[in-house]
């Protein structure tokens, strides 16, 4: 399969299938963004919450936090984002990518932006988490939330956009320390990588002359998308130069004390960035699969059922027999739980449905049929269950399906 037809395949299936919209489509839409639907966020919430458990749950020693998306100004002067946070223009001009807006009316409002990323509002909380919590070295603070750049020219579908969702964390250690605690960083990355079904990850150790003001040494992890190998994560070692410079700007003292030693300093900070939106479409360009089952060409998502939108669907054979639909709908309502989504389809044919909720990336599939309901006294109370993989089906009975589906 062409890289341009893998892409094409993707935008097409995520639209026919509601996982991800141009944004103001009914308008002609706008450049650089988009909209999920219904089955995107239940994606994007299976992502974010993986992470989330394992980057912060999981842990001791890390503290989330959910900040403010308007900031006051002074807080992007002090992190050099006013001065150097610029595309060049085809002109040669310097162009600042920050949305720029104003905060109050009239005569009395004052200039402010919407963040560009999301680590700032985290070195602002440093003290805050310092009072309230008192954590010991090393320790670390996260948030998912969104950031927003005025991109020149945004592409690549949801790869480059306007406004996008970063998952990221900063770590704080002793400057002695940095080395260890970025290997250990990497390893959780690359492992988050396998959990969520990303394939083929390659690491780019970022020169000099292409790092960041702020790093003193960056990993990109970078992915095969169709259209080239380019950026999915970042891991970078920031120094102390968040927490030095906002101290310095603020005019509040943002070093660590330690009570054992009676030292004070100013911690450095190790960064795992991961941006949401490019995650989706890594998951999606590893995942879509063509093959043939049942001398039929066919596409599907092969998801982990731990990202999966949906983690199974409930049919009944035909729906237009009664009998089988209440006996489906109390398969359903058996099997519906909090941690993840289950559906009811009685939509189309029974074909029609298997195809659907293959290209939905829907690892199981329950048909209720007339053995269910005691034709064949043998599979009474069993159903059908089928592997989105394989196309396989087996009869299981009804009580046991909760532990057949995890």
């Amino acid at each position: 399969m062409a890289e341009s037809d893998l892409m094409e395949k993707i935008i097409s299936l995520a639209k026919r299938r509601g996982f991800i919209y141009q944004g103001s489509e009914i308008y002609g839409g706008l450049a650089g963004t988009w909209d999920y639907g219904p089955l995107g966020v239940e994606l994007r919430n299976n992502v974010k919450d993986i992470w989330w458990k394992m980057f912060v749950k999981s842990r001791e020693d890390m503290y989330g936090v959910g900040t403010s998306i308007i900031m006051n100004k002074q807080v992007w002067e002090a992190s050099g984002h006013v001065a150097g946070f610029a595309d060049p223009t085809e002109t040669g001009e310097k162009f600042n990518v920050m949305f720029k807006t104003t905060v109050g009316a009239g005569e009395e409002a004052t200039i402010s932006y919407l963040r560009p990323e999301t680590a700032q509002g985290i070195f602002v909380n440093f003290k805050n988490i310092l009072d309230s919590f008192h954590p010991k070295l090393p320790f670390g603070i996260a948030q998912i939330g969104k950031a927003f750049r005025n991109e020149i020219s945004p592409r690549d579908f949801i790869f480059r956009s306007r406004e996008f969702e970063q998952m990221e964390v900063e770590y704080f250690v002793r400057e002695a320390e940095w080395e260890k605690y970025f290997e250990a960083w990497r390893d959780t990355m690359h492992e988050f990588s396998k959990l969520v079904g990303i394939k083929n990850i390659h690491e780019l150790n970022v020169g000099d002359e292409d790092r960041a003001h702020y790093s003193k040494k960056t990993i990109d992890f970078e992915f095969e998308y169709p259209f080239g190998r380019k950026e999915l994560w970042g891991l970078a070692y920031r120094t102390d130069f968040d927490l030095r410079n906002h101290s310095g700007a603020s005019g509040v003292s943002l070093e660590y004390f330690d009570e054992e030693s009676g030292e004070r300093f100013t911690p450095h900070v190790i960064e795992p960035s991961l941006g949401v939106d490019r995650t989706i479409l890594a998951i999606l360009a590893s995942t879509y699969t063509e093959d043939e089952l049942g001398g039929e060409t066919r596409s599907y998502l092969k998801l982990p059922k731990e990202v999966a939108p949906v983690r199974a669907a409930i049919f009944p054979l035909l729906k237009n027999k009664p009998e089988l639909v209440i006996k489906a709908r109390e398969v359903y309502e058996s099997l519906k739980d909090e941690n993840y989504n289950i559906v009811f389809d009685d939509n189309g044919n029974i074909g029609k449905r298997y195809r659907r909720q293959d290209e939905i990336g829907t690892p199981f599939c329950i048909t209720v049929d007339f053995d269910t309901l005691g034709e064949n006294p043998e599979h009474k109370d069993t159903v059908t269950l089928r592997d989105r993989d394989t196309g396989e089906q087996k009869r299981v009975r009804i009580g046991d399906l909760k532990e057949a589906i995890k």
